[in-house]
C-alpha cells in the first residue's frame, strides 16, 4: 500500500516488524529512490502540526 508523507514524498508500506531490543512494533517502508526505512508504527501514524493543523504524517494513497 502506498502512503504520502505530510511533505510530499511517496513512500510504499513494505512490512510490519517487531524491534529485536524491546519487542516494539516497527514498520518497514520504501522511499521512491528505493531507499528503505523503518520508524516507529506509532510515529508512522501518529498526527503532526502543520500549519496550525493536525495531520496523518503518512496519509494512505486509494
Amino acid at each position: 500500500m502506498q502512503y504520502r508523507h505530510y511533505k510530499g514524498g511517496l513512500y510504499e508500506l513494505v512490512c510490519m516488524a517487531t524491534l529485536e531490543a524491546d519487542l516494539s512494533d516497527m514498520v518497514v517502508y520504501r522511499a521512491a529512490d528505493g531507499s528503505i526505512w523503518t520508524r516507529p508504527k506509532q510515529a508512522f501514524f501518529q498526527l503532526v502540526e502543520v500549519d496550525g493543523e493536525l495531520v496523518p504524517r503518512f496519509a494512505p494513497v486509494d
